[in-house]
């Protein structure tokens, strides 16, 4: 993937890219948690008075479009689906790539799709905080974090 200049990208892919960069290695977050993590940003910037009240804040399929287009650039693997799920098409990359960051993963059952691992999400999943202690939240919309 080509690499995009910030001037060509638009101002929430880049916010999207920033959270994906602070994910620490062998942790992740989903989808959801990173729009729910620049909602949490957008709402204290408007009440500290730092502006953001303007800004666009998407859900967890914009925060995926945003992946697709221009996560190249970043750790991609960090950001995931909540059920755990390989990203497909990515499976063998991302899977190296957990396997080398000590990422915790969930044995492949023998009906999983390929036989191949899903991420442990309860104990992969990062909450935003310092990096240690593990899940951040449950099923698909962790509390997300305080963070900054």
């Amino acid at each position: 993937m080509d690499r995009v200049s910030a001037e060509e990208l638009p101002e929430y892919a880049e916010r999207v890219l920033e959270v994906a960069e602070l994910i620490p290695a062998g942790r992740v977050m989903t989808y959801g948690d990173v729009a729910e993590w620049l909602a949490q940003e957008e709402e204290r910037e408007a009440l500290s008075g730092k502006g953001g009240g303007g800004r666009r804040v998407g859900g967890p399929r914009q925060v995926g479009r945003v992946m697709a287009l221009y996560g190249g650039a970043v750790p991609w693997w960090r950001v995931v689906r909540a059920d755990g799920q390989l990203l497909p098409g990515h499976e063998l990359r991302a899977l190296d790539h957990y396997r080398e960051e000590g990422t915790p993963l969930r044995a492949a059952t023998r009906h999983a799709e390929g036989h191949l691992p899903r991420l442990d999400m309860r104990r992969a999943r990062w909450d935003g905080g310092d990096g240690s202690g593990g899940g951040g939240g449950s099923g698909g919309g962790a509390s997300v974090m305080a963070h900054r």
